[in-house]
């Protein structure tokens, strides 16, 4: 129980920070979605789209690498002198060749007639500044310095949001400000974390070190680049392959596709909930189960943490699922927006498929485990690069009947594809008792609540009671298919 007791403070604490920085970078959906166009907020989707497809190019799996090798605090410094210093010169040139490829690449993201090509050039900036701090944050995770982590993270955020509430509100900037300000933000946590992890930079560079890492992190790069286009081709899709037809026939003539976009976008932004659950899980969960994989009872470990992350899980699905409709139709204090436009709340509709697409992303997690630790990392592009593949498919034929429904369940069955296909090679390598059927139990009882609002809500008369009831049985059913006699108690 100690070492469960370890993972829950870890993840806390980084989900606090998460958190955080998420809740106030939230208060920049409302903010833009209430001074800019939907088309012009789908030109801000495409352009962080681009942008988390290039971060995993440029990322270059330094940072799991150096997760992995410099757990030995003998070496660390040399590992992280040599993999800084690798990947700001190999960051360097990819910022040159992107340059000469902006002809071809800034149409794709609806900038080459639109008067915004700065953005272009403030997205390269963005991209290496992100780059040059994989490590150092990797640095901080791996010695346990969460509250650190935390506070970086978090100023990082505030910077950002403030520049961009001034320039927006104050100078009346457009959606120039949104990458101007996290340009400005990017630059100053770079300095920032690189003064604090200045004493690392004592070690020496070794070339061997450096082909030892990019051998265990460039099977990072097609397995992230399949994880970015499951997160992000959907808004090239909806964007370019569906017809101003099919946009009047499902949402009606006022609409563009480019509109169509925008509203994805930022109705996209409601799945965030889970994502942050997921996100601050994995940023303790690979640390920790790296730290404990020599336990022999780390199997009986890894099942329990699968089995309390469903039902966290769940709780979450179900809590934003049910309760969507009101969510956006919360005020911002002071500033008289929604927390999502009201233009947007078409797409509503999205948001519990988005929200389960993450769910198995959690599975997906947890499940790599077993990849990690035995060093089976040429894999994960294998399994990622089929989600692609089905994102790629499933968005074809689905989006020209069903638009963004159509497009959000590529998305969900993607993920869903990819947490099978991990799992089944994962327990072959490192064999974890998941309990599948519990999992899959949750997921359904969830389902189940969300497909029996409506009617649950004809027969009391209020949806504020049929949903808390829902809740309330929901979580009454996932504690009891969570609970387990005779869980681990690890004690040292």
């Amino acid at each position: 129980m100690k070492k469960l007791k370890e993972l829950l403070s870890d993840t806390l604490i980084y989900g606090i920070s998460s958190v955080l920085a998420r809740f106030i970078g939230y208060l920049l959906v409302p903010l833009h979605t209430d001074v800019f166009l939907t088309s012009e907020y789908g030109i801000v989707s495409l352009v962080y789209a681009a942008l988390a497809f290039l971060n995993v190019v440029f990322s270059m799996g330094m940072e799991s690498a150096y997760l992995r090798y410099a757990k030995n605090r003998e070496d660390a410094k040399d590992f992280f002198k040599t993999l800084q210093l690798g990947l700001g010169g190999i960051c360097t040139i990819l910022v040159f060749v992107l340059i000469l490829l902006a002809p071809v690449l800034m149409p794709t993201m609806n900038l080459g007639a639109t008067g915004n090509q700065n953005l272009y050039w403030m997205m390269l900036g963005i991209l290496w500044f992100d780059a040059m701090v994989l490590v150092p944050f990797a640095e901080l995770r791996l010695v346990r310095r969460p509250w650190l982590f935390a506070a970086l993270k978090t100023g990082n955020i505030i910077v950002n949001v403030g520049l961009q509430f001034y320039l927006i509100l104050e100078l009346g900037w457009g959606i120039e400000a949104i990458f101007s300000a996290s340009l400005i933000a990017s630059g100053l946590t770079t300095i920032v974390i690189l003064l604090v992890t200045a004493d690392m930079f004592a070690g020496s560079w070794h070339t061997p070190l450096f082909k030892k890492a990019l051998k265990f992190g460039l099977p990072f790069i097609p397995a992230g680049l399949g994880h970015a286009i499951n997160e992000t081709l959907d808004r090239f899709f909806l964007g370019n392959y569906m017809s101003q037809a099919t946009v009047t026939e499902l949402y009606g003539p006022q609409n563009t596709p480019d509109d169509i976009v925008g509203i994805y976008g930022a109705c996209y932004k409601l799945s965030v909930f889970m994502l942050l659950l997921v996100q601050m899980f994995r940023m303790a969960w690979q640390p920790f189960f790296l730290r404990h994989s020599d336990d022999e009872k780390a199997p009986e470990l890894f099942r329990d943490v699968f089995r309390y992350f469903n039902v966290i899980a769940s709780f979450a699905f179900l809590s934003v699922a049910l309760f969507a409709q009101k969510i956006v139709q919360i005020k911002i204090p002071g500033l008289d927006f929604y927390l999502i436009g009201q233009e947007f709340w078409s797409g509503l509709q999205i948001v519990p498929i988005l929200l389960g697409a993450y769910w198995f992303q959690g599975w997906y997690m947890n499940f790599s485990a077993g990849i990690f630790i035995k060093e089976e990392t040429k894999v994960l592009p294998q399994i990622t690069l089929i989600g692609a593949a089905v994102t790629v498919v499933a968005n074809l034929v689905l989006i020209p009947q069903y638009g963004m429904i159509g497009s959000a369940t590529a998305t969900l069955i993607s993920y869903a594809t990819m947490a099978f296909l991990l799992y089944f090679r994962s327990v072959r390598m490192y064999p974890v008792s998941y309990e599948l059927g519990r999992g899959i139990g949750m997921i359904v009882i969830a389902a189940l609540c969300l497909v029996m609002q409506s009617h649950v809500i004809n027969w009391i008369g209020s949806e504020w009671t049929a949903n808390l009831l829902l809740l309330l049985i929901g979580t009454i059913l996932f504690l009891l298919l969570g609970y387990r006699r005779g869980a681990t108690t690890i004690s040292e």
